[in-house]
């Protein structure tokens, strides 16, 4: 990512539906988005055609329990859902955490249902939850994979 990237993927994101009930504003989004760039977190977007930084996987290095990558927002711009782009950022921040990170942790809203079958179908599992984390009726649910070093087969 970009520091150009910003503005749109905060539109675009304060868009989305999940985000808003979390209340992440375009602001908010792209304060965050700054300071991230800022730290150097891993930021990876993906373009498809003519939309430009149309999803994004965003990794806090460390930033699980002080040891482990995490994955603090994997989002892909409505209208281009299920083509295969959160499966292909996921992958490609695995890859980048992989380099110094044996794993990767997230998590997911406990209403998110497509979201937890998602990630279980790339390889997470749930380890645990933490209710009203976030949310005070939101349980958080923790998802957990043990990345493959770069370089291993």
């Amino acid at each position: 990512m970009v520091s150009e990237d910003i503005s749109p993927i905060a539109g675009w994101i304060a868009a989305i539906p999940l985000w808003q009930r979390y209340d992440y504003s375009a602001e908010a989004a792209q304060r965050g988005l700054e300071q991230a760039l800022a730290r150097a977190d891993l930021l990876l977007t993906v373009d498809v055609d003519d939309a430009f930084a149309c999803g994004l996987a965003w990794c806090v290095p460390r930033g699980a329990f002080g040891r482990s990558y995490y994955l603090r927002l994997l989002g892909v711009q409505s209208g281009l859902h299920s083509a295969g782009l959160g499966a292909t950022l996921l992958g490609a921040a695995e890859r980048e955490a992989a380099h110094s990170a044996s794993d990767l942790v997230l998590l997911v809203s406990d209403f998110n249902a497509d979201a937890q079958r998602f990630y279980q179908r790339q390889g997470y599992r749930q380890v645990g939850a933490i209710p009203g984390y976030v949310l005070p009726d939101v349980t958080e649910l923790i998802f957990w994979k043990r990345l493959v070093p770069s370089g291993a087969h």
